[in-house]
């Protein structure tokens, strides 16, 4: 054991990275010498595993789940008092299964909720299990409600919570060929004009307000030169000579920005 104390002859050497380990020795039960609380320890480990059993379809991996109950049981060893003529099973029990729950509250959800309403989740698995077996029927939010003695506004609260209690991989999927993230999104094809329009924006602007209503009917409304020049009140002629000079002082403007560019 930790701290000089001395092991009695025939007991079992502690691995290192026990539960025992992990707990400490200093903790160790002043009713309890290093023997009894050895033996205590390695007799209910059995009790330990069993309880971490229960919470196994939570989300959670039975080595985690096995690792607190066994420090647990290590606490429960450790604060036990065997001169209140109390049953060990049922003092460690209730310390197990707070631990494991008090795990699940703090590390179990992948979005982390207030302790009031992972508690209401909580309950709301055992009260929607006892109404389903009462009503043959899944509950509606009022019965619940009623059954918990909480609002239908908390239930609603409590259950939508509930959806962050574990994230999905946007990689898993029904089948390896067809991850998630693959049905996430597409390419989208306005990517590659990102910097033509980062280039475009500013020579626009350097050219004067007509010519910029002219290059937007022709470009963007697409309207023919017979319609721009209805619109604007001059010849078609002109408006070809002004849609010629415009695009030539766009591709100078576009030209020299790019030259100094590093």
């Amino acid at each position: 054991m930790k701290g000089g104390r001395e092991r009695a002859p025939g007991s079992e050497k502690e691995k290192p990275g026990s539960a025992a380990d992990e707990a400490g020795a200093a903790t160790v039960s002043p009713h309890l010498d290093a023997a009894q609380r050895e033996e205590l320890i390695t007799a209910n480990l059995g009790l330990a595993h069993q309880l971490a059993r229960r919470f196994l379809h939570r989300g959670e991996p039975l080595d985690d789940l096995v690792q607190v109950a066994s420090v647990a049981l290590v606490k429960s060893v450790d604060r036990f008092d065997p001169d209140r003529g109390v049953d060990f099973a049922a003092f460690a029990t209730r310390t197990i299964i707070g631990e494991l729950k008090r795990h699940f509250r703090d590390k179990g959800w992948a979005v982390r909720a207030s302790r009031r309403v992972q508690e209401l989740y909580l309950e709301l698995g055992h009260a929607t299990a006892t109404l389903v077996q009462q009503l043959g029927r899944n509950p509606t939010v009022a019965e619940l409600a009623e059954a918990t003695g909480a609002s239908e506004e908390a239930v609603i609260e409590a259950i939508e919570a509930g959806q962050g209690y574990r994230a999905a991989s946007i990689d898993a999927s029904e089948s390896e060929d067809d991850p998630l993230a693959v049905r996430l999104g597409a390419f989208d094809g306005n990517y590659d004009s990102v910097e033509d329009r980062a280039l475009l924006g500013p020579a626009l602007a350097t050219l004067p307000p007509r010519e910029q209503s002219i290059l937007h009917m022709r470009f963007v409304d697409g309207l023919t030169q017979s319609e721009i020049a209805a619109a604007v009140g001059v010849s078609q002629m002109h408006v070809s000579r002004l849609l010629s000079a415009s695009l030539e002082k766009l591709r100078e403007t576009i030209g020299q920005a790019e030259a100094g560019r590093p």
